[in-house]
């Protein structure tokens, strides 16, 4: 069994309460959710108290859908220390906030050593980035220890935690049950290792899967310069050994959908429905 879902802000724009129940008819069970991106809400660290967290809590709750994700991806490599302090804060206010939701992780990626938060392969994939991240997350790891909720990274080809082997050695030299990862198979793909994306995904599954508390799904296209990101079902990728992981090792896991258009939704959670179905 997988409960599939769908980010907030990729359905159709409707006042909050009825684009809750639109998402439960459009048959998905479960919600990534980013304050940020929902129209007339904040997710400024200081409007976060209890009282928003409940209301969000029980308009979920009406609507029969779990928050599966909080999402907080803010860049914790920024070298400005004004600005990593102000991000690192941020965290600890979702953190504290996603507890009083009922909302099992706060997720993350994993940043640019850079404050425009942008791609640079040689400044993103160095060493010196990695260790950045690493000293900069650890004191957010710790504040989800005190919380009770976990901290999800999601490895990005183009971030700091580029692969599998990187995304371990960050699991491996931290060492928190509360630090686990978001396993979204196309981000770990690009132009570089396009052609090799099966390897790639196997390879993430054999490394990081007892630490995968949820999945991302989409589709990719390789287009150019650029892998492009697209619903599922629209592109070229074989969810077999994905789907085949999910319902041998992740019963009940939480797989959202992303990329996905309100008029299509549908038809991408029918597309992996299929695979489901193929393997059960």
């Amino acid at each position: 069994m997988i409960q599939l879902g769908i980010r907030f802000h990729d359905t159709k724009e409707l006042p909050f309460e009825e684009r809750l129940g639109e998402i439960r008819k459009q048959g998905f069970k479960c919600v990534h959710i980013a304050l940020s991106k929902v129209p007339g809400f904040t997710a400024d660290p200081t409007a976060l108290t209890p009282g928003y967290a409940m209301y969000l809590r029980n308009a979920f709750r009406k609507a029969d859908l779990d928050v599966a994700v909080l999402g907080c991806y803010l860049n914790l490599a920024n070298p400005n220390p004004e600005s990593l302090k102000a991000i690192q804060d941020k965290y600890y206010a979702h953190l504290r906030f996603a507890r009083i939701l009922g909302c099992g992780m706060v997720g993350t990626e994993t940043g640019a050593p850079n404050e425009k938060y942008a791609y640079d392969k040689e400044a993103c994939h160095s060493k010196e980035a990695l260790e950045t991240f690493i000293t900069n997350l650890t004191p957010v790891v710790k504040c989800a220890e005190k919380m009770g909720v976990i901290l999800a990274i999601e490895p990005v080809y183009r971030h700091i935690v580029y692969d599998a082997k990187r995304a371990r050695q960050v699991l491996d030299r931290i060492e928190s049950p509360n630090l686990q990862i978001i396993f979204d198979p196309v981000n770990l793909l690009w132009t570089d290792n396009y052609e090799q994306r099966y390897e790639v995904i196997d390879e993430a599954i054999d490394l990081l899967g007892k630490d995968i508390c949820m999945i991302h799904l989409k589709d990719s296209i390789l287009k150019e310069d650029k892998v492009q990101s697209v619903g599922c079902g629209f592109g070229e990728m074989d969810y077999t050994n994905i789907i085949r992981f999910a319902l041998e090792k992740k019963p009940f896991v939480h797989a959202t959908l992303e990329d996905t258009k309100p008029e299509t939704a549908v038809q991408s959670r029918q597309c992996i429905e299929k695979v489901i179905a193929s393997l059960s």
